[in-house]
């Protein structure tokens, strides 16, 4: 449910024995530069830098890379900072920025695979205009690199990670003296976890936040275990939003509406049966079996089989199987020819993503090439996907208000406690129908578990668009995203 697939990594020799001291860290470099869509122009100043991290008593942890734009203009009294990133962990904050939503961006190119090289373009769906936007690179991710003598598995994990940030945002607004300004958070997949924690790090530091954007979101990993009944609940929608767009199942039916279907199927009758287990009858499971075929487009008696539990990649081999294709997992719209099933072959197809494929390597390249033109010098490798991070994460975690450290952690305690501290902040999700990394159903549950009163779930928005994980790569949810957002940040100014 979170980016933790192999693919889409640059390998090096992390950490190998005997290497050669570290490169001195190179100096911030910045550019004036220009946005318009044609209707609206800004100026800003694009900064790619380095930021020391110390410990409170004054040891170097590392330096967190940082690509800053920010608006020319002189007041910014009232003019929002977002400090945004993407997931893994162990992601770099590339693909939410020249993907997403950034003043330059890779065209989008439908459902189909993006060319390698690209054009950039200036973004028409930024967020530039509305507020500035920095992009942090979690450590060991990008250009950010742990200090030498710094054990790394300190900031690798829920607690050291979420401590790291809430260091790198205090350290770039201290540089860029922007202390006591609206202040978001946008994070997406695993971001949305760490979001989760730092929104009540920052608190605890005096950071006040103003509002927080979750994207494509997973708040609880309990869902991630081997047999737990959420993560088929949470799928069951997924896969029967991607059976309507393929046309195996809701033929003629809205995709939104068979998605609602599919999850009131979830809420009022396939949860029981699942918790029920082997007490449910044959009769019962048949009958059962038979309206999730109707919803996901595959057959009865293969659903009986597996007594009504359906793993993702099976769904992802047999629902254009046919059609001698198979579906992604971040995006179920995109698919590639199939493979034949070999022996072992399961690690290897659980990474394989058309949907992955047709971007990231070009979007990393654009990236890369932006960075170019600040004139900052940094390695010739970047991280977008370090495995080396994902592997080695630490997930224990205490959630406010729990006891112990359990190595599957719920963050929406976190962000409860969060909301409790700070009347002011507000939370918004975005979700979307064809993701299949982190279903929607789930991040729903997590905070209505939570029975949090109304003077905060007031403050919390949802919105469910028809795109899958990466939602600034579907230009119709763009489309509507952006208003959305615009909306988000002016309840600023609302008591």
């Amino acid at each position: 449910m979170a980016e933790t697939t192999p693919s889409f990594t640059v390998t090096i020799n992390d950490g190998a024995k005997g290497a050669a001291p570290a490169p001195p860290v190179p100096e911030p470099a910045s550019k004036a530069m220009t946005w318009t869509n044609g209707k609206q122009t800004v100026k800003y100043t694009t900064t790619a830098e380095l930021l020391p991290l110390h410990t409170d008593d004054g040891e170097l942890i590392g330096h967190m890379f940082a690509l800053s734009y920010v608006s020319d203009e002189k007041d910014k009294t009232d003019r929002p900072v977002t400090f945004c990133w993407n997931g893994g962990p162990g992601g770099s904050s590339a693909m939410v920025n020249i993907g997403g939503l950034g003043p330059r961006r890779v065209p989008i190119n439908s459902l189909r695979q993006l060319p390698c090289p690209t054009a950039p373009e200036d973004n028409p769906y930024s967020l530039l205009p509305t507020t500035d936007l920095v992009y942090l690179d979690a450590m060991g991710t990008g250009y950010s690199q742990v200090a030498k003598d710094y054990d790394p598995k300190k900031v690798w994990g829920v607690d050291g990670d979420a401590d790291a940030f809430m260091r790198g945002i205090a350290q770039w607004l201290t540089a860029h003296e922007r202390w006591n300004t609206p202040l978001y958070l946008y994070g997406e997949s695993y971001g949305t976890m760490r979001n989760s924690v730092l929104m009540r790090v920052l608190g605890e530091r005096g950071i006040a936040l103003t509002g927080v954007i979750e994207q494509s979101s997973i708040l609880d990993y309990a869902p991630t275990l081997a047999g737990n009944d959420l993560y088929y609940m949470g799928m069951l929608p997924v896969y029967a939003a991607t059976a309507n767009y393929f046309g195996k199942a809701g033929a003629g039916v809205d995709q939104f509406a068979w998605f609602d279907k599919a999850w009131k199927f979830v809420d009022e009758k396939y949860g029981r049966a699942l918790i029920a287990s082997d007490s449910i009858t044959p009769a019962e499971e048949h009958e059962l079996a038979v309206e999730m075929s109707e919803l996901i487009g595959l057959p009865a008696e293969f659903i009986e089989k597996r007594h009504l539990r359906i793993e993702l990649d099976t769904f992802r081999k047999n629902i254009m199987a046919d059609e001698g294709l198979f579906c992604g997992r971040y995006d179920t719209r995109f698919t590639e020819p199939a493979y034949m099933d070999v022996q072992g072959d399961n690690e290897f197809f659980a990474g394989e993503d058309p949907s992955g494929d047709a971007i990231m390597t070009p979007d990393q390249s654009a990236w890369m090439k932006l960075v170019q033109e600040t004139g900052f010098k940094g390695s010739s490798i970047n991280m977008l996907l370090s495995m080396k991070v994902n592997e080695e994460w630490n997930w224990t975690h205490q959630a406010p208000g729990t006891m112990g450290s359990p190595v599957c952690p719920n963050t929406a305690y976190d962000m409860g406690t969060a909301l409790r501290r700070n009347p002011f902040c507000r939370v918004l999700f975005f979700g979307g129908i064809h993701d299949a990394a982190t279903p929607f159903w789930n991040v729903k549950h997590s905070i209505s578990k939570m029975f949090m009163p109304a003077s905060i779930t007031d403050r919390i928005e949802y919105k469910v668009h028809e795109n899958g994980h990466m939602a600034y790569e579907d230009l119709p949810t763009l489309e509507k995203m952006i208003p959305e957002l615009e909306a988000f940040y002016a309840k600023r100014h609302e008591a």
